[in-house]
């Protein structure tokens, strides 16, 4: 069945142009069901390509244009080549090229001469057995014509985990401690993961995406709307941790410092304040202002410019981004003319002129990555085969740092979404500015493969946030709503060997985030490349069959399996019903209150049904409890025995990897976000608390009965 989009659906010539430009003029959201793209949204992508097609006239010019290019050229900007071969023949999903077939290079006449300048500095004349990495290939066909191609050498799968392991999902902010500032912090990272390996047996620690965030009064909470995903936030920094500190002369006023950080921290612990990230980084912007007068040690200095060294003209465009925003504020496209180009006589003046404040922001950006990289290393020599898995979020925010420095590879006037679906029926527009594919073609994909390798430092694993945009995000016309939208398509296959490039070099893991509505074809080639995938238990049922839970034998093995998320309720307000409540409250529902309390009890009622009859559960006693004396404790007992039983159920699929959402452990009913709302809801900035809301520290959190009998749990069933 085709359905018609908002408006007018594209005509051939302009549905050939928009498929040679990777544009969709249609959608499939459901096998049996295919929706067309409006003419308009696909005019709307086009243009955002520099592609003008709107009229018949210049549809026919730049259809033509584009064939006559595709057709002369002698090479694709940019090519792949899978150093080994790992599917079946006639196996390979769509989007992607099966490993050991021709080169692309096959494909060039007869008598074209090649030069390869390999990234290794070498310079060759046949692209014969190339080393991995990414390389330049200049082709000369005997008509004269020349070509200049990026060749991504890569081998055919990621790294995987060596054996099972389990492990503990946080929002670092919320993760406080007797030594953090008002909010989780680095040093609470490194000493969570290390209790979790040495006491528990954890394999990993996965946190919130730390990108640096936008500035301002409020700052967005977010950590998924970044100002840079190049480069972390030092709002996480543990400033007592910075060798510095302790050598700050001015005792008397590092003593101020402690005891306003000690302020903020009781604010939220004990007065029930919600965390207040701008207060964070008042106090440390000024402890670290103080703690930058103490001289370097000659070791330190000298870390400090290799850091700058090797992260060349993408910190210092970073760096020169935070000191404009301090005097002219964080939204660029606000900034005087001249400041608005990162390229322009005026940046550069200007970058001259605030070279301290330049200085500082990139000494806080080597600050920030010394502790990152610290944690990690604490984590595997605590015993961790994993680490810290982090996070890397779909996207950056318009008005942030990246959106500025490499602004010529963001599509002007379009946002990433999504098109509508059964959860969302008027789709989502989430605000993000997508990367041109053109562009980073015809760079060999380097904004993206710089991100990698730098995120890849410090990480054991790395989540990919909404994996599918490797393959193809949803445009949405700035002023449009999210319904006149369309898939703008990557060249996926480079996408995947950059990843499977700069993860086999790091050793790291990668866990691609496809809940949701995903491409045909896209979960195959993920699992090929050894890209693991995400699956939460209540979202795991047999939709092709009866619509029951799936059995933990039916799971999938290449995942990361887990109960909750952060966008969705704690596993014990999941049980009772709570969260829908919550949503009542804030005007969520889409059904009568009645009814969806219902379908959310039958729901769990399905899930604890199975739990028994695995034998993971005991039957409930008469009055519904574990233990039936029907007190407040045997309430408790009776939840605590229910999600214990849901994580055991967890370590009976196949899951590579098993994780614990950490609030579970003391039973918080609270979601960190709840998607669909702003001020409604205290999103992103709640700290982990107990199951009558009260705070608790991390010194409490890794004493607390219950979650060691939780992860007791996992370390025996495992």
């Amino acid at each position: 069945m085709t359905a018609p989009g908002p408006a007018a659906a594209p005509d051939e010539e302009l549905r050939r142009l928009a498929e040679l430009h990777g544009v969709a003029t249609s959608y499939r959201p459901a096998p049996d069901r295919t929706v067309a793209a409006s003419t308009a949204a696909v005019v709307a992508a086009l243009a955002a390509l520099d592609v003008a097609a709107s009229t018949p006239q210049e549809v026919r010019a730049a259809l033509a244009a584009r064939e006559r290019e595709l057709r002369e050229r002698l090479l694709p900007p940019t090519m792949v080549h899978w150093t080994t071969t790992t599917s079946p023949p006639g196996t390979a999903p769509p989007g992607t090229r099966p490993s050991g077939t021709a080169s692309p290079l096959g494909t060039l006449p007869p008598g074209t001469r090649l030069r390869v300048d390999t990234e290794q500095g070498e310079r060759r004349a046949t692209a014969d057995r190339l080393p991995a990495g990414v390389h330049r290939v200049t082709a000369t066909a005997p008509d004269g014509r020349t070509a200049e191609s990026h060749l991504i050498v890569a081998p055919d799968r990621l790294p995987i985990p060596a054996g099972r392991s389990y492990g503990l999902l946080v929002q670092l902010y919320s993760l406080l401690s007797g030594r953090s500032w008002g909010m989780g912090d680095l040093g609470d990272l490194s000493e969570l993961a290390s209790w979790a390996a040495r006491t528990a047996g954890a394999g990993f620690v996965q946190v919130n995406p730390l990108h640096a965030a936008v500035p301002g009064t409020p700052t967005d909470p977010s950590p998924y709307r970044p100002s840079s995903r190049r480069f972390p936030d030092p709002v996480h920094l543990r400033v007592a941790d910075v060798p510095e500190f302790a050598q700050v002369e001015d005792r008397a006023q590092a003593g101020g410092l402690l005891d306003r950080a000690a302020r903020l921290r009781a604010d939220v612990l004990d007065e029930g304040a919600l965390i207040d990230r701008d207060a964070v980084w008042e106090l440390k912007r000024e402890a670290l202002e103080l703690v930058r007068q103490v001289p370097l040690a000659p070791d330190r200095r000298a870390g400090l410019a290799r850091f700058r060294t090797q992260e060349g003209q993408a910190l210092e465009d970073h760096a020169t981004w935070c000191a404009l925003a301090e005097l002219h504020g964080s939204d660029w496209h606000t900034w005087p003319p001249e400041l608005r180009d990162p390229r322009s006589p005026g940046t550069a003046r200007a970058r001259t002129e605030l070279t301290d404040r330049v200085d500082f922001h990139s000494w806080l950006a080597w600050l920030t990555d010394t502790q990152l990289g610290a944690a990690q290393r604490t984590a595997r020599e605590a015993g961790m085969p994993v680490g810290i898995v982090h996070d890397l979020a779909v996207g950056v925010h318009p008005r942030g740092a990246d959106a500025w420095a490499q602004q010529e590879f963001f599509a002007a006037g379009m946002s990433v979404g999504a098109p509508p679906d059964a959860f969302n029926a008027l789709g989502q527009d989430w605000g993000l500015p997508p990367w041109r594919p053109d562009r980073l073609a015809a760079r060999g994909h380097a904004p993206y493969r710089q991100l990698l390798r730098a995120l890849f430092r410090y990480a054991g694993a790395v989540r990919i946030d909404h994996v599918m945009g490797l393959f193809r995000l949803w445009w949405v016309p700035q002023g449009q709503p999210p319904t006149a939208g369309t898939y703008v398509r990557h060249d996926a296959e480079a996408m995947l060997a950059l990843l499977a490039l700069e993860a086999s070099r790091a050793g790291a893991v990668v866990i691609g985030e496809d809940l949701g509505t995903v491409e045909p074809g896209v979960r195959e080639t993920l699992r090929r490349h050894g890209v693991l995938g995400t699956s939460v238990l209540w979202f795991e049922r047999d939709w092709t069959g009866d619509g029951l839970p799936l059995p933990p034998d039916r799971w999938r093995a290449d995942c990361l399996a887990t109960a909750t998320t952060h966008d969705l309720p704690p596993t014990a307000a999941r049980l009772t019903g709570e969260h829908v409540d919550l949503r009542d409250r804030l005007g969520l529902l889409t059904h009568p209150v009645a009814e969806e309390r219902a379908a959310a009890a039958a729901d769990a009622e399905e899930w604890l049904d199975l739990l028994t009859r695995l034998g993971l559960l005991r039957p409930p006693a008469g009055d519904g409890s574990q233990t039936g004396d029907g007190s407040q404790t045997g309430s408790q007992a009776a939840e605590e025995a229910r999600i214990q039983a849901v994580h055991r159920f967890l370590l009976r699929t196949p899951a590579r990897l098993v994780g614990v959402w950490l609030p579970d452990g003391i039973g918080d009913r609270r979601p960190q976000n709840v998607p669909g709302t702003w001020d409604q809801y205290p999103n992103w900035r709640l700290p982990i608390a107990d199951a009558q809301g009260r705070p608790v520290p991390l010194e409490e959190l890794t004493a607390a009965p219950r979650l060691h009998a939780l992860l007791e749990t996992l370390r025996t069933a495992g």
